[in-house]
């Protein structure tokens, strides 16, 4: 399961509009890299594909791949609207450690990335 705050939903739907990718899919995924190994991939799309499960969340509908799930099942995604520390916020249940800016993380038992975790 991947949930949305009122407020992310609120700001996807706001950046959906400006990009004209109305209707479309958010799609939430995870790559390799950042301080702490693997970082979140946030995207539009008008594709499902086989392998994606889709968490509806009000108006906007999550599209995640089988394989990116398994390290970010459960995960809450924020939108802080503040000069300061704001945007995006994950809040993912399966990361052992997070970056210092919050948008990469690992899992226990993976192999940390190149920095302190701290960017």
């Amino acid at each position: 399961m991947i949930h949305l705050t009122e407020n992310a939903v609120g700001e996807l739907k706001r950046q959906m509009a400006a990009k004209q990718a109305e209707g479309q899919f958010v799609r939430i995924g995870v790559d390799t890299g950042g301080c702490s190994g693997m970082q979140y991939t946030v995207d539009f799309t008008a594709e499902k594909n086989t392998d994606d499960s889709v968490f509806e969340n009000g108006d906007v509908k999550v599209v995640c791949d089988s394989i990116s799930l398994v390290t970010i099942n459960g995960l809450t995604i924020d939108f802080v609207d503040a000069l300061v520390g704001g945007g995006f916020k994950f809040e993912n249940p399966n990361a052992s450690r997070s970056c210092g800016c919050g948008t990469s993380f690992q899992v226990a038992g993976a192999k940390a990335g190149p920095g302190p975790g701290n960017c």
